[in-house]
């Protein structure tokens, strides 16, 4: 049994904290707005009332937090979680910050003689709940390995290299996410235009080539016309805007990426943020409808 704590009890963080909770770990969790936190405590878990406080006697520190900014907020400000921190202790960061930012968190880290490891994940609530998430992980060989059992428990994790190149290949990952829900979104609408039921399109395209996981779920809530929040459609161009700063910073050109960024800032500006990123099915549905004319 590990002793840990969890900052940030989201749409994400909560499932992950009941998945340690049932693996038996003890475990405090944090969140800005306590009642979030306080659900948890039914199922066995400690409620704090700052991030310091939250950590003091953690063995393992997991942020799951919307932003980079507020994981410099939450861990390093001045009423932050590394002033509760014990020595040795490791924060593992499975929010999606750029790469940069989590190079420097974990320098900083260092010199306060922690470790860290960067280790976002792709899944969504759904394998968050299931306890099925790919989790992406940056950091030294040894660390990686203290860290798998409590990881295993949230999911699959896969050590992809040096501190910094887990927050990459989730970029990677949201580059996938974001085009292929375009893609499912615009290949359905023009199923239909032709006269073709969605519904049985998206049937007969599962075992073929176009087989994905974007086209059974998120293409299912887009014939359902069901997008409540699950991942959010401001989080996925807030990982696209960052995928496109790290590829400038790289010297890498990512045209199709811009193209989607550019379908999802349009998204948002219709006030579609808090939707699920299968929402983008709207703004696509709405272009075509106005291309119609009067």
């Amino acid at each position: 049994m590990t002793t840990i704590c969890l900052l940030g009890c989201g749409l994400m963080g909560t499932p992950m904290a009941k998945r340690l909770l049932l693996a038996g770990h003890e475990l405090t969790v944090w969140n800005r707005t306590r009642a979030k936190a306080q659900a948890l405590s039914p199922h066995g878990a400690r409620v704090a009332a700052t991030p310091a406080e939250a950590v003091h006697d953690a063995n393992i520190i997991i942020t799951m937090l919307e932003h980079g900014g507020i994981v410099e907020e939450v861990v390093f400000g001045t009423h932050g979680a590394l002033g509760g921190m014990k020595q040795g202790s490791l924060l593992i960061d499975m929010s999606s910050v750029l790469p940069e930012q989590a190079q420097a968190h974990g320098a900083q880290l260092a010199t306060h003689g922690m470790a860290y490891l960067d280790a976002p994940v792709s899944g969504g609530t759904l394998g968050a709940e299931a306890g099925t998430l790919a989790i992406m992980v940056g950091g030294e060989d040894d660390t990686f390995e203290l860290a798998r059992p409590v990881l295993s428990c949230l999911g699959r994790p896969t050590h992809v290299g040096p501190i910094g190149a887990g927050q990459t290949s989730k970029l990677a990952n949201q580059m996938i996410v974001g085009i292929t829900i375009g893609a499912v979104a615009e290949a359905l609408l023009m199923a239909e235009r032709g006269g073709a039921r969605p519904d049985k399109v998206r049937e007969a395209l599962r075992g073929g080539f176009a087989e994905s996981r974007i086209l059974d779920v998120h293409g299912q809530r887009m014939i359902d016309q069901d997008f409540s929040k699950r991942g959010s459609l401001g989080i996925q161009l807030k990982d696209l805007n960052n995928a496109l700063t790290t590829a400038k910073q790289l010297g890498f050109k990512a045209p199709i990426t811009g193209a989607l960024q550019g379908l999802y800032a349009q998204a948002a500006d219709q006030g579609w943020s808090e939707l699920d990123q299968s929402a983008l099915y709207l703004l696509l549905q709405a272009q075509q409808h106005d291309s119609d004319g009067p």
